[in-house]
């Protein structure tokens, strides 16, 4: 084999190389688009990023004498015709308590419409200790035009928050939820905030 049949063959060799590099970026890509939403629902359960409560698999092992208010924050991007609230604007619990609330969204549309609900704990530093173990946050919700939807969360306020004296003296956490159309970029938009550690997208206020 001469010198130039073998650069050749080393370059063909590299250059296919260099292209199934580049497919397994793109497929791996498109996978990780697919999976964003469950990902990144694994992920805030598990580190209770930016302001995202922890999803608990079992209630406070302890209920202390002290209570704290939670109030509940509700908004709907424009692109999605449902009026959503909390059915109670807030409850004051003991800390440690697992308390019951409920959501209703009503389509007022003349068509099913499908959405997806992101939300956020505030102050940010309390989502560490706002555990939620039964939430319709991440799901995808479809609603036939002009009915309603009931959405349950179930939560309690880890008594751990009492150690941690860069909280010491609060007595409201807020809880918002934000909903979108299922599938749209303004979903896509508000995960990626969320995983900047930002706030998340306004959108309009439909109680309060």
């Amino acid at each position: 084999m001469t010198l130039t049949n073998k650069t050749d063959s080393d370059l063909v060799r590299k250059n296919q190389r260099t292209g199934l590099m580049v497919i397994g970026i793109v497929i791996g890509m498109v996978g990780l688009s697919f999976a964003s939403v469950p990902l990144y629902e694994l992920f805030c359960r598990v580190t209770g990023f930016g302001g995202q409560a922890y999803q608990a698999e079992a209630s406070a092992k302890t209920v202390s004498d002290r209570k704290i208010t939670v109030t509940f924050n509700t908004d709907t991007n424009p692109n999605l015709p449902w009026d959503f609230k909390a059915e109670q604007p807030k409850v004051t619990v003991p800390i440690g308590q697992e308390t019951l609330i409920s959501y209703v969204a009503r389509n007022e549309s003349g068509k099913p419409e499908a959405g997806t609900a992101v939300y956020n704990v505030s102050p940010p530093a309390a989502g560490k200790y706002f555990h939620k173990t039964q939430c319709f946050c991440f799901n995808y919700q479809m609603i036939a035009p002009g009915q309603e939807a009931h959405f349950p969360v179930v939560f309690y306020v880890d008594p751990e928050i009492l150690k941690d004296r860069q909280l010491e003296g609060l007595d409201t956490i807020t809880l918002s939820y934000t909903f979108f159309r299922a599938e749209s970029r303004e979903l896509d938009q508000a995960l990626e905030a969320f995983y900047n550690g930002k706030a998340p997208t306004k959108a309009i206020p439909i109680n309060n």
